[in-house]
């Protein structure tokens, strides 16, 4: 490749770059997290009577590192820690990790974590490790960190973290409003 056409399409991404960042500036963000797709927090909500949205920091919910509560503030060059308790409703041989964050509608995977194996950040509520396959009624905590990269760019996203098995079906799966940052 030659200098020109790789200096045009480098003007041409930062362009775009700069315009999708103003445009998620303005962009509205929930304020608040959205639990989608899980039958297991829906029944124990029902049980209880409990149709609050989880706390961030509430461990028997989900739990993300620095953020007591939404939007998140994820800085470049750290690592995020996520961890929440899921009961599945049938029994699960596989599950992997579905993680991107969406800019204006368009996910963006985060590198490294979206699409890999989650049975090894599996552990009974014990600790110990749960490797799968996982019984259907029994309890887990799922424990996982991502890296925010240097590259990402400095702009207001929404985070989607699901868990999905063999059938690809969303086991657990979670939507929070965050923000990259310096």
């Amino acid at each position: 490749m030659n200098a020109l056409p790789a200096a045009a399409l480098a003007a041409l991404a930062l362009a775009l770059l700069l315009v999708v960042q103003a445009e998620a500036a303005d962009a509205p963000s929930p304020t608040e997290v959205e639990v989608c797709g899980v039958p297991a927090a829906k029944k124990r909500a029902a049980l209880t009577g409990d149709d609050e949205e989880p706390d961030l920091q509430d461990k028997e919910h989900i739990s993300i590192s620095n953020c007591p509560k939404p939007p998140c503030r994820l800085r470049r060059k750290s690592t995020t820690v996520v961890e929440f308790r899921f009961t599945p409703d049938k029994d699960i041989k596989t599950l992997k990790n579905e993680v991107n964050a969406k800019i204006l509608g368009i996910p963006f995977p985060f590198l490294g974590v979206d699409n890999t194996n989650a049975c090894g950040q599996i552990f009974n509520t014990d600790g110990s490790k749960a490797p799968c396959p996982l019984k259907s009624g029994t309890e887990y905590v799922y424990k996982n960190k991502f890296d925010i990269l240097e590259i990402y760019p400095k702009v207001k996203v929404n985070v989607h973290w699901a868990l999905v098995s063999q059938n690809n079906e969303r086991v657990l799966c979670f939507n929070v409003p965050a923000k990259i940052v310096g």
